[in-house]
């Protein structure tokens, strides 16, 4: 759905190299690194002058660097079940991370749609495709969309190796046994470790074992999902001490979360550092990505608005960086805007794989060859409310987005009103530009709600009777 009369993103022509790689004998190993609630802006090479990131930011020169890049929801749940679906959220039912009533009753004008917590078996998992076309398939991480006891977990979804993942959205402790003592039995199931060991570099030991064991006469697919950053907010005092010496920087001060950045990202530079060790780089497309934007718990998302859970760029916006030295010149900067819903038709593509129907993603390397991508329309549901860390009050009541082009409105369903942004002019979404330019409202508004028809998407539109107004 594309409006060819609306100019916005210039395409950078080079972000694509010529490939010399025959697809059909040479399909890539991938490498889908995932982190969670890691802000837009969180990296060096994303503009962050206190968080050190050096592995990372040799990543983003070697391939393509995204600037409009969005999850599929503002957490985390929605936002894997539209990556391991290529699908939007009104087709999945996943829309948040727990029930949909959160918050207190008596301030919630509506009553949410019910949510789903995970993945239903019946859904063709991108996980599935790639395992159908011959590739070994490891999850090593979060997984947060069910449970393999309850056939909704990651064995249960097309992957041959599941280390760390079931339903659970964060670690007890990033700790070494990472569970809460009084549990018989910790949920990641991670035997074998001491005292002292990181969750972090764990998991990322974890994924080394699996790219040195894997069968080499068959390509692979790893999805190395991080917890972090999320919370619980923990790390090396060393580091911790590091960043407390260097404070304050330009917008980032949190000590504790930068040391856990700088974890993460050494992670990030062991896997790249075995890939060329083993000779695998070339012919490995390695994707590193956020599922949701920041949460003010850790991080500053300046210059965009919200964060975590809200419907504004803050809390769906994310760093992505995308390597592979067949198809991708490196050093390279994309401004089409993206989701991760994209990711699915991308890495079946590539892998010669058949797309199932239904997809609502596009192939990121057509999307990055063609001129009028950047007007491309992008969608999100979210009918369930989400309270707030910091008073009684909700970071985000039952809304939908529509972003075209430059344009982006946000439909609430409490006042039956939208706000309308220009991108382009006003990223920190400052000024509400719905009355100043009412055909662009309407034309916006005829978009969503078609949309919303044509995808079947609940609508939250019963009043709660418990409700009280202040």
């Amino acid at each position: 759905m594309i409006n060819r009369n609306i100019s916005y993103l210039l395409f950078i022509a080079d972000c694509l190299a010529v490939s010399q790689v025959d697809a059909q004998t040479h399909r890539p190993n991938i490498v889908f690194i995932m982190a969670d609630d890691l802000g837009a802006h969180d990296l060096g090479s994303f503009g962050s002058d206190f968080y050190e990131t050096p592995h990372i930011d040799r990543l983003a020169s070697q391939g393509v660097r995204f600037t409009q890049a969005y999850a599929g929801g503002a957490n985390s749940a929605p936002s894997r079940a539209c990556f391991m679906t290529g699908m939007y959220p009104p087709r999945h039912g996943v829309y948040t991370v727990s029930p949909s009533e959160r918050g207190d009753v008596q301030k919630r004008r509506l009553i949410p749609v019910k949510n789903t917590e995970e993945v239903a078996a019946s859904f063709v998992t991108l996980a599935e495709v790639l395992q159908q076309a011959g590739y070994q398939c490891a999850h090593i991480g979060k997984w947060h969309m069910g449970d393999d006891r309850e056939g909704t977990g990651p064995l249960s979804q097309g992957f041959d190796l599941n280390i760390g993942g079931d339903r659970m959205g964060s670690p007890y402790s990033y700790y070494y046994p990472y569970c809460n003592k009084t549990q018989t039995r910790c949920h990641w199931a991670l035997e074998g470790g001491k005292e002292g060991e990181y969750l972090t570099d764990r998991l990322t030991t974890e994924a080394e074992r699996f790219i040195r064991q894997r069968d080499p006469s068959q390509p692979f697919f790893l999805y190395l999902s991080h917890y972090a950053v999320h919370t619980p907010l923990t790390a090396p005092q060393d580091l911790v001490d590091k960043y407390r010496r260097k404070l304050p920087g330009k917008h980032h001060s949190n000590a504790v979360y930068a040391a856990m950045v700088e974890k993460l990202d050494e992670g990030v530079g062991r896997i790249c550092a075995l890939l060329d060790s083993l000779e695998l780089a070339d012919n490995t497309l390695l994707v590193f990505c956020s599922d949701n934007g920041g949460t003010f718990q850790a991080t500053d998302n300046y210059p965009l608005r919200g964060e975590k859970g809200t419907p504004y760029e803050g809390g769906i916006r994310v760093p992505l960086i995308m390597r592979y030295p067949a198809k991708l010149k490196a050093g390279t900067t994309c401004d089409v805007p993206v989701i991760n819903i994209d990711f699915f038709p991308t890495l079946v593509d590539e892998a010669n794989g058949i797309r199932p129907t239904g997809l609502d993603g596009q192939n990121l390397f057509t999307l990055m060859g063609a001129q009028s991508a950047a007007s491309r329309e992008l969608y999100w549901h979210f009918p369930a409310y989400l309270e707030s860390y910091r008073d009684a009050g909700f970071r985000a009541t039952p809304y939908s987005i529509v972003r075209s082009g430059a344009w982006k409105l946000i439909y609430s369903y409490e006042t039956t009103c939208s706000r309308l942004f220009n991108l382009q002019t006003d990223e920190a979404e400052q000024t509400d530009l719905s009355t100043t330019y009412p055909e662009e409202r309407q034309r916006l508004e005829a978009l969503l709600f078609n949309w919303l028809r044509a995808t079947d998407a609940p609508i939250p539109n019963k009043l709660n009777p418990k409700f009280q107004a202040d």
